[in-house]
């Protein structure tokens, strides 16, 4: 069934207007009585089409409930900036997974350095979208954000916010996942490097801020596949996979 979000809706008048009407009236060629799904803040709307005109779509409601694929933990990604394909993948997957929020961070060894203001007016809106479709394909009931570049030390002031925050680190001095203890825990920051990691002043300020540092084992994973496994983990742990 067709998914579409929206931020705020009214149940006694549903309708889905510009680029979303365009896509059920021209691309999908649907009609009145058949279903679309509306997703707003977790909640899943279960319509049928009423009619349609060329700008939009109205919709009576069928039913309501709470979105089966969302996590019941909130999980910030604060991922160091890869180069852009890597970055879109990296979205892409962990928006599958459950995550709830996507910040790239810049720090100290990253190879990809695009200037912010750059970054923010030519690549969010294409990051944000790829979140978007990602939570479509996967069922989502939230679209998760991809924030602006921050700084280390921003990212580390907004880690501050949130109940547990775990750092994958190579080093020596880390635990496991399972060792971390994720019980009654509702917001979750994993901290995820670039192609060359982190260096050790800036892992030794993320735990001296309150994060766990964590190991996936003895085997170096791509900056790609670290948040991919972490994410897994963490959803098994959590009882959300």
């Amino acid at each position: 069934m067709p998914r579409f979000f929206t931020n705020e809706i009214d149940e006694n008048n549903i309708v889905l207007t510009g680029s979303d009407a365009n896509h059920i009236g021209r691309s999908l060629r649907m009609r009145p009585g058949e279903e679309v799904t509306v997703c707003c803040n977790g909640t899943d709307y279960r319509c049928t089409i009423g009619s349609i005109t060329a700008d939009t779509v109205y919709l009576d409601l069928a039913e309501k409930h709470r979105c089966a694929a969302e996590p019941d933990i909130e999980v910030t990604l604060f991922q160091a900036v890869p180069k852009l394909d890597k970055l879109e993948y990296i979205i892409q997957k962990s928006v599958e997974l459950g995550v709830s929020r996507i910040v790239p961070v810049m720090t100290r060894r990253c190879i990809s350095r695009p200037d912010s203001k750059d970054f923010e007016r030519k690549k969010l809106p294409r990051l944000n979208k790829i979140a978007e479709e990602a939570a479509k394909q996967s069922g989502r009931g939230i679209v998760p954000e991809v924030t602006d570049m921050v700084s280390l030390g921003e990212a580390l002031d907004m880690m501050k916010e949130l109940d547990r925050t775990v750092l994958l680190y190579e080093e020596e001095g880390g635990c496991s996942f399972n060792e971390v203890g994720f019980d009654s825990v509702k917001t979750v920051g994993v901290f995820i490097g670039s192609e060359g990691g982190f260096d050790r002043e800036e892992a030794e300020a993320a735990v001296k801020t309150g994060a766990k540092q964590v190991w996936l084992g003895r085997r170096i994973l791509r900056c790609e596949t670290a948040p991919i496994t972490a994410l897994s983990i963490l959803m098994f742990l959590t009882n959300n996979m």
